[in-house]
């Protein structure tokens, strides 16, 4: 580990270890070292695909539109093939620790829960693929057990109850962020002393605003990403890398300072 990587693990450690309330903020950068496809980023899912094709409009109008979201959901590996990878267990740890009051996490993968965090302190700003639900009778189903029971060889699925048109329970392009987790995120943002930023380059709003947030609150930020991002200047430190590779770097910091012994996220 070089003196300056060394020195920001450190830093970010000391804070860790010094917070109260601890949010950490996750986008795709997390997710993309799972093996799941960036949407945004060059050679990502909208260089290959046309973004008006996923409109919430779109879905409802056109059965052929459904299908095709349905597909290309389904071959992302999003539902079953993904494992947490380092930084998901690490983040995990700092719950296991007492140092995390919650999860805010732009992503669909439910990778926080496999990892071992708490349900109920993930907050799904962008949904999750985890579960699809009836636009018809709002019943809502486990992905794995409404494909034990179709298959998409027919076209895209619909509700085993209603055969009303089954959507993904994620937000799609024309859709509203859904209500309570966005104000549950925007309340632990406000009210947090520390918010890590782990794998977004903080462009998709509203919820890049959650560091915003914090910092007006007078909260520390840390920012762990691979790219700059138009907030660095306002952090409180800075490391870019891996989160795969720093995350278990900051919690081996953070066990140190605490005198915890014993493995981790490594």
């Amino acid at each position: 580990m070089g003196d300056m990587l060394q020195e920001t693990v450190e830093k970010t450690a000391g804070l860790i270890a010094g917070a109260k309330r601890i949010v950490v903020f996750t986008g795709a950068g997390v997710s993309t070292e799972s093996g799941i496809p960036d949407f945004r980023s060059p050679g990502g899912i909208w260089s290959r695909f046309d973004p008006e094709e996923f409109t919430i409009y779109r879905f409802l109008a056109s059965a052929e539109t459904r299908l095709k979201q349905w597909k290309l959901l389904i071959e992302s590996g999003l539902i079953v093939n993904a494992k947490p990878n380092r930084a998901h267990l690490a983040v995990a740890e700092l719950e296991h620790l007492g140092k995390l009051d919650c999860v805010i996490t732009q992503n669909i993968d439910n990778l926080h829960q496999k990892a071992g965090n708490s349900p109920g302190k993930v907050f799904e700003l962008h949904g999750t693929m985890n579960f699809a639900r009836c636009l018809g009778c709002f019943q809502r189903y486990s992905m794995e057990d409404l494909f034990r029971r179709t298959t998409l060889n027919d076209g895209a699925p619909l509700c085993p109850e209603c055969d009303g048109i089954l959507k993904p329970d994620v937000i799609f392009f024309g859709e509203q962020l859904p209500e309570e987790a966005l104000r549950q995120a925007v309340e632990h943002s406000r009210h947090c002393d520390l918010l890590i930023v782990v794998g977004s380059s903080l462009v998709v709003y509203p919820a890049a605003y959650m560091p915003v947030y914090a910092k007006e609150a007078g909260a520390a930020v840390a920012i762990v990403n691979l790219t700059v991002t138009d907030f660095d200047h306002q952090a409180d430190v800075v490391i870019h890398g891996k989160a795969g590779e720093v995350m278990p770097l900051i919690l081996q910091a953070v066990k140190r300072n605490l005198g915890v012994t014993g493995g981790d996220a490594a």
